[in-house]
């Protein structure tokens, strides 16, 4: 461990991407790092959301590091999408929920990662951008099939195709980003979202984020069905009758995530 900083608030977790010498850009040990770690909050209970900002000022992720890009060869290049596409799929289907809190620049595969995270909140000097075609390449983290599913085929090909950047409210605007946050507030507007999160039931929220995530390309029938699926799992559970004892009770109810 060491290209990430961490910091622990209660049931929420801040990873801080700590490379400003490359623009936080994503290397190979940055990768490798950053599976342990999902793999570690993915098991343990007591870690209910996960923030992921970048050190410094300008940039949250720029992208694939292009230094070390540079020096690898073709295997090799495959090999690195490969762990980043399955890192970036780990995120989505974790049960912990993944907030990117982008305080700069998240180009490429920046752009990519705050992608697989639920939510997504910027600062005022954000930037996001699927630059790729510029370098000769395409988006090849999922960015060419998750950013047509949140913001719509023609947006997402309005990007992608001519490799342009936009900047927080054009983001806010499109839906890319969820929140805006204000100068200098964005860890705070992050942590607020995080902790109402991980105020509520854990199974209840690990069953919503994945109704709506599997549903979101079924038909209307199979996606209902799909939800009643996650329903009927909370309904089976002990938060359930918790939750309505605490109701009753006129107190918060104490979580057991069963």
């Amino acid at each position: 461990m060491g290209t990430f900083r961490e910091d622990r608030r209660g049931p929420v977790e801040i990873w801080t991407l700590d490379a400003e010498d490359t623009r936080n850009a994503i290397s190979r040990a940055v990768l490798a790092e950053l599976e342990t770690r999902v793999a570690r909050v993915s098991s343990a209970q007591d870690v209910r959301v996960v923030i992921f900002t970048g050190a410094g000022e300008k940039a949250f992720c720029a992208g694939a590091d292009l230094k070390e890009r540079a020096t690898m060869s073709e295997p090799e290049v495959r090999a690195f999408l490969g762990g980043l596409r399955r890192v970036l799929r780990a995120v989505e289907t974790s049960n912990t929920i993944f907030i990117a809190a982008i305080n700069g620049s998240a180009l490429g595969g920046g752009t990519e990662l705050a992608l697989a995270c639920d939510l997504r909140i910027a600062a005022p000097a954000a930037e996001l951008g699927l630059t790729e075609v510029r370098l000769g390449i395409i988006p090849g983290g999922g960015g060419t099939q998750r950013l047509p599913r949140l913001i719509g085929q023609g947006r997402a090909k309005d990007l992608i195709l001519t490799g342009r950047r936009i900047n927080a409210a054009e983001a806010f605007a499109i839906g890319l980003v969820q929140r805006l946050a204000p100068e200098g507030r964005l860890l705070e507007v992050a942590l607020a979202a995080a902790e109402q999160i991980a105020e509520n039931a854990p199974l209840a929220v690990a069953a919503a984020k994945h109704a709506v995530d599997r549903g979101v390309d079924l038909d209307i029938e199979a996606a209902l069905a799909l939800e009643l699926e996650h329903y009927e799992t909370v309904l089976r559970s002990e938060d359930r009758l918790e939750g309505l004892r605490a109701f009753a009770e006129k107190r918060r109810p104490l979580w057991k995530g069963r």
